[in-house]
Formats: structure tokens, sequence, C-alpha cells
């Protein structure tokens, strides 16, 4: 039997550095929990969008009934996959639109700029989409000359400050009203100089901005919640009315979607559509569902282009049960109830994919090429509680996938690392009842580092891998063994008491 490469990647490309940081998530954690004005801003965020979602979720007596709905879908989708992806691209193409497949972040990226300049068009308005920010396809398109117009208030904010997203949903959750309003001042043109930072002025300076935009752009640039192989119909929902815009009013559209987002019929789409809302804002439907399946002529745009990413989610597929990464439908509930992402924020996940589902999803992609991968770490900005899989409208069992996850950064390590030397000498101190006295003799010193405060917070290397994030309680001042012994005399030699063992 002969075999014929196909050239598939087997993890994703990241040009641009956003689906890998610059350093490591306690390095990152350790700066962003130091910042008190963003730890305000995380919990007020955060605690508000947990009271709508439970709120709404508590209208439906079925709610479980659906996310097992949502789950056995997603499943029946990713067994399937590539049949669906083919019934897609054979329906977009019936309509009139033009699929193209992209192995890479690289490839996406030069498809779209390469279909941008054939329109002579020279900026592009955009909606939301994360698929496109994995790529850098804004880093791409300023490269090639083309300016990329973010129509999102929370992403025109996070573009306006050169900034980076933080979370699926609002992706500039890590400000508040008064830098937003700075940042306006600052970088928004024709922008009234007495602008205040109540809520509504702030919207509508961005809709005087972004209006003028959306009525000259002659392309736009959309993701996708949901696909829909049966009919080639794609969707977008969304809040502000800018995502109906930027899909009818430039002649070409084009829409970059990670293959994951395909569904098998309408009927499947609309479970997403209740899950989706209430998870996400806390609403019960969301206020613009955007769909539409190929060319219209005489309505909408004249010229489609889907393109179907991969960039290691084909790698991803092949693992049993890391596949069921995939099924996120991105609506940030696990951010939300995730107590470490509610400290540390988005930014210190280095990744595009923040929080408990970002920290399975991105080590995934990239693939962990070694213990000095900062990706490594993702798997273990967690306390491993629950709360994301009790959150998850899909079910996604997000802590078995965090102890994957972790495992596979252990089987990544190519040489000794602190922690392992560390456990080979707890197992040579625990072998024999001799040596564990000895062991226990030796915490004394742990209670001249932790001094006056009662806690150890730096101790030398190897320990240093665990102290560098984690403080420990000081030693007590007597062992068991030495309580007994005073309470109750020496009476191990007679076989009374706790053996030399026990302690």
């Amino acid at each position: 039997m002969t075999t014929t490469p196909l050239g598939m990647p087997t993890v994703a490309s990241d040009p641009h550095g956003h689906l890998r940081g610059v350093e490591s998530f306690p390095e990152a954690a350790h700066t962003a929990l130091a910042d008190t004005q963003l730890r305000r801003n995380l919990g007020h965020a955060t605690r508000t969008i947990r009271a709508k979602r439970a709120g709404v979720v508590a209208e439906l007596d079925d709610w479980e009934e659906l996310r097992r709905a949502g789950e056995a879908i997603k499943a029946d989708t990713m067994s399937r996959l590539p049949e669906l992806l083919v019934e897609l691209e054979e329906r977009v193409t019936e309509r009139g639109g033009v699929v193209h497949w992209a192995r890479d972040a690289e490839e996406a990226n030069r498809i779209v700029v390469d279909l941008v300049r054939a329109t002579g068009a020279d900026e592009v308005v955009k909606v939301k989409s994360m698929a496109t920010q994995e790529t850098g396809l804004n880093e791409a398109l300023e490269g090639a000359g083309i300016a990329a117009l973010e129509t999102d208030l929370a992403e025109l904010i996070v573009q306006l400050s050169h900034d980076r997203p933080s979370h699926f949903l609002v992706p500039a959750i890590h400000r508040n009203r008064a830098e937003i309003r700075e940042i306006f001042l600052r970088e928004m043109p024709g922008v009234d100089p007495d602008l205040t930072d109540e809520p509504r002025k702030l919207a509508m300076a961005a809709r005087t901005h972004l209006r003028r935009k959306f009525l000259s752009a002659r392309v736009g640039i959309s993701g996708v919640n949901f696909a829909v192989a049966g009919t080639g119909t794609l969707s977008v929902v969304e809040s502000e009315g800018n995502g109906r815009m930027c899909l009818t009013l430039p002649e070409t559209l084009i829409t970059v979607m990670g293959v994951e987002k395909v569904v098998p019929t309408w009927a499947d789409l609309e479970v997403f559509l209740q899950l989706l809302p209430r998870s996400s804002t806390g609403e019960r439907m969301n206020p613009y569902t955007s769909t539409w399946t190929g060319v219209t002529p005489g309505d909408g745009p004249q010229a489609f282009h889907l393109v179907l990413l991969d960039n290691g989610r084909s790698n991803v597929l092949a693992s049993p049960d890391g596949r069921t990464a995939l099924h996120c439908i991105r609506c940030s509930a696990c951010l939300n109830v995730c107590p470490v992402y509610e400290r540390a924020g988005g930014h210190a996940y280095g990744s595009v994919y923040p929080g408990p589902i970002g920290a399975v999803l991105s080590p995934q992609l990239t693939g962990i090429s070694g213990p000095d991968d900062v990706n490594a770490s993702l798997p273990y900005a967690s306390s491993l509680c629950g709360a994301c899989f009790d959150a998850c409208p899909v079910r996604i069992d997000i802590p078995h996938l965090l102890v994957q996850q972790r495992a596979a950064a252990v089987d990544a390590h190519t040489r000794p690392t602190g922690q392992d030397v560390a456990m080979h000498a707890a197992a040579i101190a625990m072998t024999t009842p001799g040596r564990f006295k000895l062991a226990e003799r030796a915490l004394g010193v742990g209670r001249v580092l932790a001094g006056r405060k009662g806690r150890i917070s730096t101790l030398p290397w190897p320990l240093s891998g665990w102290s560098n994030a984690r403080d420990l309680p000081a030693p007590p001042a007597e062992t068991f063994r030495q309580w007994w012994s005073r309470t109750h005399g020496d009476t191990t030699r007679s076989g009374a008491g706790p053996s030399s063992g026990d302690a």
C-alpha cells in the first residue's frame, strides 16, 4: 500500500505570536496580580455576567437536556468532520460562493490578503473573529498596506489602545470607562474633546466614527459562530449591529472560519442559538443573529469567499479525548466562573484563547515542544475546582483535559526538572523509617525561612519551582512524633504508640 503525504501540518503555525506568550503563565500572572485596577475591573465584570447568566439559565427547566443535546451534536460533528466540511463546500459553491482551504495561519492570511488586493481596496471593515485574531490577520494586512478596522466596540477599544483582547465575549474587559474615554480622546480622529465616560456617550462616539467606514468600505471580513453543512448557511451572532453592517454593505465579503464551527443541520443550529446567548451575554437571545448563504444577486455582497482554517485542529481532532476541546462555542462561560482567570486576566495566558478552555486548547494547537515552552505552563493555571465544566453549555470536561495536558507537559521534558529532583529526594527520604525521621528534623529549617510571617515565600532550587507561585505555611513547632513522645512518653520500644514509619 502506498501513501500520499497531504502536507497537513501537525501543529498550528503562529506567525504573529497570538497563540504563545513571551513568558510562562506564573510569570505573567505574577505581574497581573499586582495590578489592583485590573483586578477590580475583572471582578466587577465577571460577577455581573455570572449573575445575568444564572438568571436566564434558571428560567429553563430543560437546561441540562439542552447541554446534553449540544454535547451530542458536537461529538457527532467531530466524528464525521471531513464529510461535513466537504458538504459545506458543495453547498456554498452551489450558491455562488468560493471556498478556500488553509492549512495554517500563514496560508489563511495569504489567501485573504490576495483576495483583498484583487478588489483594489486598501481598507477593510471587520466583525469580531477569533480565527483572524489567531492567525494575526490584521498584522498581515498591515504589512500588505491594507488598513483593517475592527467594528465591534470592545475590539475597537483594543485596537485603538494597541492592546490585545483578554476575553472571548468582552475583549476589553480589563478596561474601565475612564480608561476607554482616555483611549478615545487620544486615538479616535474627530472625537469631541468634551467626551465624558458615560457609556451611552462612548458608544455614540464609536458609532459616529464607524458609520463613515461602513458606508465607504468595499470589503468586509467576518468570523463565523456556526456554519450549517446541509445548506451552506453561515451565522454570526452579536449585540451591536456592527456585524449586520459588515455582512451586508461591502461589495465583497471574506469569512474566515475554524473548521470546527460546522454543524450538520438547521435543527442543530437551533440548539446552539439557545445555549450560546444565555451562556455568554446572559440574554435569552442575541439582539442580532445574521445568516447568509452564498451570493444573492442584487442584495448584499456580490462576491463571497469562505476560508476554512485548520491550523492544528486536525492534530487536536486526532486525540480521542483532546478533540472535545474543539466542541467549544466560544461563549466565555468558563472564563467568567474561573477563580484563576478572575484574578489574573486574559493577557496572562499569552494566547488569544484565555481561561480554562484556552489552557487546554492553546497547548493542543501549538503542541508542547519542551519544558521551556511557555504553553506548557497553561494547564497548571487552574485549581481543578470543576466550575468550568458546570458552566460549559456543551459539557466539555475541561478539568480532565487540564490533567491530560499536564501529563503531556511532563512527557515533553527532555531533561530532569526541579520537580523530578524533588520527587526523587522525597522517595529516598521515605524509603526507610530512619531517613524519614531525619527528614522530619530538617523541617526545622523551614521555620527559620518563614520568620515572623508564618509562611515561606522563597525556597532554593529545586523547590523554587513551587514557591515561585505559592506560599507554604511554616512547619509546626513540633512533629507528630515529637508531640507523641512529649505527651505519652517514649513508648515505641514496647510496641505501643506510633511506629517509626507512622508519622
